[in-house]
């Protein structure tokens, strides 16, 4: 059995909502780098089952330019 490619950003999901008492709006980052992952790799993924690979971010372009320095 391969490795899933998007595991780790399924795990940094669950992680971070965790942290965050499961308020999804403060994980959106780690969920659109799932999406992200699993347009490239969703027939090798079995953490992309259920993701929409076809959403439209829906993001601020100020937010996108400070969350990608932090990450």
């Amino acid at each position: 059995m391969k490795k899933d490619p998007c595991k780790r950003f399924a795990c940094d999901i669950q992680k971070c909502l965790k942290e965050n008492s499961f308020q999804e709006e403060r994980c959106v980052k780690w969920i659109e780098y799932l999406r992200e992952c699993c347009v490239k790799w969703k027939a090798d993924s079995i953490s992309c089952s259920g993701i929409d690979i076809y959403q439209v971010k829906k993001e601020n372009s100020e937010n996108t330019k400070s969350e990608r320095n932090v990450v």
